[in-house]
């Protein structure tokens, strides 16, 4: 119903636009020559594409908004595909982390002490 719906508003939208731009930019409509008090003469054409403009844009609105109420009502909450999603390598374990050294600035003075005296370094005093 709603690809229904979308392909008549399709098809009124490209004749809204065909009546618009066939009119005059004064108001003159198609500006055909013939009789004047006549069905296609220039005010009988004004006003035909007057008229067929004002229905046109009405049932424009009106279908975009079924469109919207439609829309609406059938959205489904779209499931998420994961078939794509990389999963984590499976390694090795991995193992504690290795003791801090004496260039570390983060690792404290008594680590840093305790490592430099491990490297042959002298601590300093505190």
């Amino acid at each position: 119903m709603f690809t229904f719906i979308l392909v008549v508003q399709a098809i009124v939208a490209a004749l809204l636009v065909t009546v618009i731009l066939m009119q005059k930019s004064e108001g003159g409509g198609l500006g055909v020559g013939g009789s004047p008090a006549g069905f296609m003469s220039a005010r009988g054409a004004a006003d035909f594409l007057t008229r067929s403009t004002t229905i046109l844009a009405a049932i424009f609105v009106t279908l975009s908004v079924v469109l919207a109420v439609i829309a609406s009502i059938q959205h489904r909450p779209s499931d998420i595909d994961t078939s794509l999603v990389k999963q984590a390598p499976q390694g090795p374990a991995t193992t504690a982390p290795a003791p801090a050294t004496g260039n570390d600035p983060l690792a404290g003075a008594a680590g840093a002490a305790s490592s430099n005296a491990a490297n042959g370094a002298v601590p300093l005093a505190n």
